[in-house]
């Protein structure tokens, strides 16, 4: 990884030695209520997304989160705390290193794996004091592949990658990682632990469950409540053991949310406070200075030099959360940055800088706010005050910025990218460009469009809107994925091959696309080059990887391979639902039923931990083939059924019903379930899978109609293709 000349400071030593560990007798000299602690549990809560200004603790009077309050009651509340990216893996090795993004070099959601080795991490310092560290999170971007299981003795990161979903979608519901963390909790007995919980509550899709949905006038709002419900049910918890009181409990956000007030409903691209100014929260053992407020401008790089020095091993020469409450600190700059937009959509990075109250953004129309009289940042002060702009766009200047191409990370991957045939045509990360975010954001309506037009199966909608984008924005990564998708569900294999091509070429190799990419190749019947594809995802998402090669080796009819994989995945992710419903397939393939009932019931005691609603693809498909081989033919067509109603794009259900019916004697059923298959996707895959499921059932005749009808509106499918050929 070639790492920014700052970086390269830092992973000089790439030991312990990167930091100055001198164990004190007193965090503070003369101040022995603000530590050292060495013995003290440390628990940090993330919450992703969550804006300052949302909160009652920071005067928000429309919600209720009395969790939050509690810990402000607690505890000692920043009032002006600031994220240096808009991004949540960034943000988030920040938070654990102390480091800027600069510095640490992870520059986006993707691509950018973190070398926690050549760096101050906070749960490696902490482990080395003897501390027992475990984490938990809610969101795939933050899987321990990408570097972050580094120094953590538990880290439960079991999240399905949703492949055609967006990043977001990829996430988990906070109550099983707080339950899971606080059965870690209760395996240490008293000791002394650092425990990181991430909550991904607040990030889109915004879903708040009951009570909080009828109590919110905004779903953001409602997902606020729900999140701070999770944080009292693990204060609750640590308190039931005794650990609450004794422990020092950091609560903060990674980034905030756009929700509109500059054209950004979310996040990522620019860096106006609702996406910066985050809340942050310091409860010391004994709620020492509770109550206390501080100031002084934080920033969520102060945090792990705070909690290393409250143990007793201080980080030379940084400034910590215990400064700014004495007042010791002197004034500085707070840096942020997004090379998102340059990344995904191949427009202008932005980086600012908060000084006091000034609030300075770079980019190719630069604005300069006065946060104490205009916080919404509504009038840009840099024709007025140009003093102020020339002296913070001078300030800006010298700080290094070099950055590395995702592709650069992995060397190795890139290696076989080209292999596959792959142009080295990721988005320049040294080009720059004048194209300004915040003129160029309304493009995302237009994309949201798109989203929505696909999400609804209205595929000819959606894939001239995604055109439209591309026409404006030919480097929009997200673009090129939608569109590859919906030109494969209208059967135009080659436009999609290509558009998946691109989006490999421009995130250089992005897991989630190669996954795409494997089972499109999947779909064509190309199991070489679905498994090479699968594999290329396997350093950084081994879980999903292995699923796809397990579904390529049943393709190929190799059982024990599918087997080999599947449990490879397991091996990965214990809780990957996908690969035990795979298992659970297998034994039934082979009339192995106990066993397929026992990886069932796994797949349901999940559910019911997790308390979702929300089954994987496959879950009442099993239980549906299962039914049937057991001859309960009303299970089989009920759960058959509940497979199409949610997973209505998957063949699978449908072909499998209409065998159920016409086993039943029930023939005129069977051709309905097939006509319905054809009706609800009307795609390529789907005439396919009724053609055959015609001729297993030995109606040639009506076969051979279909097929026609298939190749009339899709005359040069490769499956319809062979399955003529095959007669």
């Amino acid at each position: 990884m070639r790492r920014p000349r700052i970086a390269e400071r830092w992973a000089a030593g790439a030991t312990l030695a990167l930091v100055a560990l001198v164990a004190l007798g007193a965090c503070r000299r003369g101040d022995t209520a603000l530590g050292p602690f060495p013995d003290s549990p440390i628990v940090l809560i993330s919450i992703d997304t969550l804006r300052s200004d949302r909160l009652p603790a920071y005067g928000y009077d429309r919600i209720e989160t009395p969790a939050i309050d509690r810990l402000r009651r607690d505890g000692v509340l920043y009032t002006s705390a600031w994220s240096a990216y808009p991004l949540t893996v960034p943000s988030h090795v920040t938070i654990l290193t102390g480091l800027l993004p600069p510095e640490h070099g992870v520059r986006d959601n993707i691509g950018y794996r973190f070398d926690a080795d050549a760096y101050p991490y906070l749960p490696r310092l902490l482990e080395a004091r003897g501390f027992a560290t475990g984490g938990a999170v809610s969101t795939w971007l933050l899987r321990g592949e990408m570097g972050l299981r580094s120094g953590f003795g538990f880290y439960e990161d079991h999240i399905d990658l949703k492949v055609m979903a967006g990043l977001g979608a990829s996430q988990r519901s906070g109550t099983i990682t707080v339950e899971r963390a606080l059965d870690w909790v209760r395996e240490q007995r008293g000791g002394k632990f650092f425990l990181f919980v991430h909550l991904y509550e607040p990030h889109t899709p915004y879903q708040p469950p009951e009570p909080y949905r009828s109590r919110a006038a905004h779903p953001y709002d409602g997902e606020i409540m729900a999140a701070d419900a999770l944080v009292g049910r693990l204060l609750d918890g640590l308190a039931a053991q005794g650990d609450y009181e004794r422990a020092t409990v950091v609560l903060l956000s990674d980034h905030g949310e756009g929700l509109g007030d500059h054209g950004e409903d979310e996040h990522g691209i620019l860096l106006y406070r609702e996406a910066l100014q985050v809340p942050l929260v310091l409860k010391l053992p004994g709620s020492r200075r509770a109550g206390a407020s501080v100031d002084a401008p934080a920033q969520l790089a102060d945090v792990a030099p705070t909690l290393v020095a409250l143990v007793g091993a201080p980080m030379a020469g940084r400034t910590t959360l215990l400064d700014l409450l004495a007042g010791d600190a002197p004034p500085r700059d707070l840096y942020a940055e997004t090379y998102y937009p340059r990344l995904h959509f191949g427009w202008s990075e932005l980086t600012s800088l908060v000084r006091g109250e000034l609030h300075y953004i770079e980019g190719p129309d630069p604005e300069l706010y006065d946060l104490a009289t205009d916080p919404a940042e509504r009038h840009n002060l840099r024709d007025e005050r140009r003093r102020d702009y020339a002296t913070l766009r001078q300030a800006l200047a010298p700080l290094e910025r070099d950055l590395a191409a995702p592709e650069e990370v992995d060397r190795e991957a890139a290696q076989r990218l080209a292999a596959l045939g792959y142009l080295s045509a990721a988005i320049d990360a040294s080009k720059a460009s004048s194209m300004d975010p915040k003129a160029e954001i309304h493009v995302l309506s237009e994309l949201q469009e798109a989203f929505h037009f696909a999400h609804e199966r209205r595929f000819a909608e959606a894939a001239a809107a995604y055109r439209k984008v591309l026409a404006k924005q030919p480097e929009m990564v997200e673009a090129w994925e939608g569109l590859a998708f919906t030109l494969l569900m209208r059967g135009e294999d080659d436009e999609a091959l290509h558009a998946y091509s691109r989006a490999m070429e421009l995130t250089g190799g992005a897991d989630r696309v190669a996954l795409a990419l494997a089972r499109f190749h999947l779909g064509r019947g190309d199991i070489e080059l679905a498994q090479r594809h699968a594999e290329l995802a396997i350093p950084t998402s081994p879980a999903a990887a292995h699923q796809v090669l397990a579904e390529a080796a049943l393709t190929d009819e190799d059982l024990r391979g599918a087997e080999r994989h599947a449990r490879a995945a397991l091996e990965a992710s214990p809780y990957h639902l996908p690969s035990l419903l795979q298992l659970a397939q297998l034994a039934i393939r082979e009339d192995r039923l106990d066993d397929a009932g026992t990886w069932i019931t796994q797949v349901e005691d999940e559910l019911a931990r997790r308390e979702d609603p929300d089954p994987p693809r496959g879950f009442y498909l099993a239980k549906g083939d299962l039914a049937a081989r057991r001859g309960d033919d009303a299970e089989a067509v009920a759960n058959l059924e509940r497979e199409i109603a949610t997973h209505p794009i998957d063949p699978r259900a449908y072909t499998r019903l209409s065998v159920v019916h016409t086993l039943s004697g029930r023939p005129r059923e069977a051709v309905a379930t097939l006509r319905r298959l054809v009706e609800d996707n009307k795609t390529p895959v789907a005439y396919a899978a009724a053609v055959e499921a015609l001729r297993v059932l030995g109606d040639r005749a009506a076969a051979a109609r279909l097929l026609q009808v298939a190749r009339g509106k899709f005359p040069a499918h490769p499956r319809l293709v062979q399955l003529e050929s095959e007669g």
